[in-house]
């Protein structure tokens, strides 16, 4: 495993999004138990949970409680990172809630259910369109002050917002999570501006577009882009193409910290793996494609 910085933490490069654990389509608790301990034997040291990873209608954490009983007895220097400011209705819509003292509400929540003192790092799940962000900022402020977050981060948020969180928070923000794949690429100004900061730059479903490998079952009949430069690099390496898709993420800067999801341990285990591939300037020129841009 190699290993990247967050914040003044030294975690694995690549970590896991724990969400398909806990949502619709959900593996049984063995199953997700397993997984969760596939990626800690594989060196994964950063995991990423949410307080509203759950199914709709269900209360909150149930993600969150699964992490903390597979953390029982592990290694300590697991860095576990955790969401606030969304939810789930009973219809499996999301909802978005900024509100301050609901953020220091859910913060406890989650302390309880994680079973920890101190979480290690708190993020923002999303800015609410309807409280000022820079209250809802001013909410992790509040709860690295009472020693309740070790670290903060946000999710979802655009270069404006970074730059905002950054003026209050100062470096005890060292985070930004935002969706970035193959398939979707607009967050290039954000991955840029986290590389210029030093902020860790979390790319949330990062193989998307890059169809499923028999280790997750049959590729989908519709739907989603296929990449075909991500298939021939991985058959040149003798990999899947998920592990090249993540080592590409990777080189895009040395903030990047992939976290994919997972809900059988074969997977974890082979996007662990991807921490060590290694790809020439020709082949991330091939994979770039429409000429986005590498900062390392």
């Amino acid at each position: 495993m190699r290993y990247r910085t967050l914040g003044d933490v030294r975690v694995s490069a690549v970590g896991l999004g724990a969400m398909p654990l806990s949502i619709e389509g959900r593996p049984d608790e063995e199953r997700a138990l397993a997984t969760v301990r596939a990626a800690l034997d594989a060196g994964v040291t950063l995991l990423d949970t949410a307080d509203s990873y759950h199914l709709p209608g269900a209360g909150p954490g149930h993600n969150e409680r699964l992490v903390a009983r597979a953390l029982k007895g592990a290694a300590s220097d697991v860095l576990v990172a955790t969401k606030g400011g969304r939810g789930r209705s009973a219809d499996g819509g999301w909802t978005v809630n900024g509100d301050p003292r609901h953020l220091k509400s859910a913060a406890e929540g989650s302390l309880k259910r994680l079973g920890v003192d101190t979480i290690d790092l708190y993020q923002l799940h999303k800015p609410d369109p309807a409280v000022p962000f820079e209250e809802s900022v001013g909410a992790l402020r509040e709860l690295l002050d009472e020693g309740k977050i070790r670290l903060a981060g946000i999710s979802n948020a655009d270069v404006g917002q970074i730059l905002v969180a950054r003026e209050i928070l100062g470096d005890r923000l060292v985070s930004v999570q935002n969706r970035y794949s193959p398939a979707v690429r607009d967050s290039e100004p954000e991955l840029r501006l986290c590389a210029e900061l030093g902020l860790a730059f979390l790319p949330w479903s990062p193989l998307g577009g890059i169809s499923r490998s028999s280790l997750d079952g049959p590729a989908p009949t519709g739907g989603e882009v296929r990449f075909g430069a991500f298939h021939a690099v991985a058959a040149a390496h003798g990999v899947s193409p998920q592990q090249v898709c993540l080592a590409w993420l990777s080189a895009k800067s040395p903030t990047v910290i992939p976290i994919p999801g997972a809900s059988r341990p074969e997977t974890i285990r082979d996007s662990a793996a991807a921490a060590g591939l290694q790809l020439s300037p020709a082949e991330l020129a091939l994979l770039d494609g429409d000429g986005t841009t590498r900062t390392s």
